[in-house]
């Protein structure tokens, strides 16, 4: 079943998580990142997107990124803002956004389990980005951004999790600048985390929620040190990987909108004539965010309009061809703008749902894009059947929200 191990996190000392703790480096560019450390010397983001201290013109990948990046990751635990526990634990890691919590365990996953399938993925890679984060971690000689796994919810877990939280006082309790809280406990004593692993090893299988090229990153630069050390036991740390895994049914999925830069020649009126082929398209007070499955919104010419199926829209076929996501590529983005490959076209981009569909309004209105389509978000449901199934779900299908901090856990390889 799911196999996790404790391990002895390298993390902020008392007084300094606040100034660690950073988004993950993946959901900003090189120059948002140096605008968000700017003067915090501390910051993770030195670590994770190390380019900001280097010339702005530095590519991102260039050798120099990566030594620059295990030289601050030194420099953090040589000042002691980084320590290093010395026994081994379970880490409780709470978030909290607009009153809503969600509660992970912080462990590490084993790349045997991943190898096999019972951690279970719904994304495809990319080899240029696994890569990058391949040489991260060997410049590092660490795990540095945690994969972000989900389970279906057992009691017994959760009871014993909530059972420490109540009888102990948290190691890290702060508000980030977005807003979100961020609480973390030790687990340390061999009982407690005796009687947790004990319950992960009658949970069927993990499930990658955000963090599908930091996995599959984690897992070949495993492969790489067994081929150097073809006498490995097993018990090496480097066979295993930094993880928060979460019960499912805490967990929220925003929508992943989409917004194009032009109409593929058509005037607003034929591309909303062609559309209405397919779909009712009702005019609706903006900004509109649909309520419910199958439905869409679409921003064109300074209007939102609710599309609604027709009768003669039949998405049938498996679970990836029901997904919302899969009915609008199918129906609109391939057929009438001739947007067929999400992932290299440049005429479409992406905008997590955490900006809302005012932000898509604004995108529209300033001229850069010429429509965009508000989703309904993809069910954590969803996304377990469909990697159960072992399918692979479209590009940019979802959008998880609080994002995991990097830096409150960093394991040493």
């Amino acid at each position: 079943m799911s196999e996790i191990k404790a391990f002895c996190a390298l993390r902020p000392a008392a007084g300094y998580a606040d100034q660690v703790a950073a988004l993950p480096y993946d959901v900003m560019n090189s120059g948002e990142a140096r605008q968000i450390a700017g003067d915090k010397p501390y910051s993770f983001l030195r670590v994770d997107k190390a380019e900001i201290d280097l010339d702005e013109n530095t590519d991102p990948y260039d050798p120099a990124v990566y030594k620059k990046a295990g030289e601050n990751l030194r420099s953090l635990i040589e000042n002691h803002i980084l320590e290093q526990d010395k026994a081994p634990a379970l880490y409780i890691y709470r978030l909290t956004m607009g009153g809503r919590e969600q509660t992970g365990l912080v462990a590490c996953a084993s790349v045997d389990e991943y190898l096999e399938n019972r951690i279970k993925k719904h994304e495809l890679t990319l080899e240029r980005k696994e890569r990058d984060r391949i040489l991260h971690v060997e410049a590092c000689e660490a795990q540095t951004g945690p994969i972000f796994l989900a389970y279906r919810g057992r009691d017994d877990i959760n009871a014993l999790i909530e059972g420490w939280k109540s009888a102990h006082s948290p190691v890290y309790d702060f508000t980030a600048d977005d807003g979100v809280s961020h609480t973390v406990w030790i687990i340390g004593e061999e009982s407690a985390m005796s009687g947790i692993i004990a319950g992960f090893e009658k949970v069927p299988a993990l499930y990658i929620a955000d963090g599908h090229h930091r996995n599959a990153s984690a897992v070949k630069a495993a492969l790489r040190r067994r081929r150097e050390n073809p006498n490995y036991n097993g018990a090496e740390e480097f066979n295993y990987y930094l993880s928060v895994i979460f019960p499912a049914e805490q967990l929220a999925i925003l929508p992943y909108n989409r917004v194009v830069r032009d109409l593929n020649g058509l005037s607003d009126q034929d591309f909303l004539d062609r559309a209405s082929a397919r779909f009712d398209a009702a005019p609706v007070k903006g900004p509109f965010a649909p309520e419910e499955k199958g439905t869409f919104g679409l921003y064109l010419s300074r209007q939102w309009y609710k599309l609604t199926p027709r009768k003669n829209l039949t998405p049938g076929g498996n679970a990836v061809d029901r997904l919302d996501v899969s009915v609008l590529q199918k129906y609109i983005l391939s057929p009438i703008l001739g947007i067929g490959d999400v992932r290299q076209d440049s005429r479409i981009d992406f905008i997590g749902g955490i900006r809302g569909p005012g932000e898509l309004e604004r995108l529209v209105n300033s001229g850069g894009y010429s429509a965009a389509f508000s989703m309904y978000p993809t069910s954590i449901e969803e996304l377990m059947s469909i990697a159960d199934s072992g399918l692979i779900m479209p590009p940019k299908s979802t959008w998880f929200e609080p994002k995991l901090r990097s830096g409150l856990f960093v394991h040493l390889i």
